[in-house]
């Protein structure tokens, strides 16, 4: 049987410290972040053991550690993210990551607005 597994976190929120602004460093603003990560979990579907798969709390306990860590940029965030969920689970084959800042300080009318990267662990392929 041949498919493809993911495991995500969706609209995960956060309150944080990015920006460039003084104002976004001292009163943060919120965020919303999506995580897909490609991983082969066809060993958990067989034995109904979390062994066979990705732990999303731990997940989401390494991406509220990042997001914890003040930057200036949200592409910064997003790197290190992508870093450390490769240094912890090699295995996992690809990261699709989004983080918006839902009330950016520019005076729009929208929901929001960040960044999207896809990374690919070279090491799986």
């Amino acid at each position: 049987m041949l498919f493809s597994s993911k495991i995500y976190l969706k609209n995960v929120r956060f309150h944080a410290y990015h920006g460039v602004l003084p104002q976004e460093t001292q009163v943060g603003n919120d965020y919303v972040v999506n995580l897909n990560v490609s991983y082969d979990f066809s060993r958990a579907m067989e034995t109904d053991e979390l062994a066979g798969t990705l732990n999303y709390a731990e997940l989401y306990e390494l991406v509220k550690q990042e997001m914890e860590i003040p930057s200036k940029l949200l592409e910064h965030v997003a790197g290190r993210i992508g870093k450390r969920l490769f240094a912890e689970y090699p295995t996992i084959q690809k990261i699709q990551l989004a983080i918006t800042k839902v009330n950016p300080p520019f005076g729009a009318d929208c929901d929001g607005a960040g960044v999207e990267v896809v990374l690919t662990n070279d090491k799986t392929l």
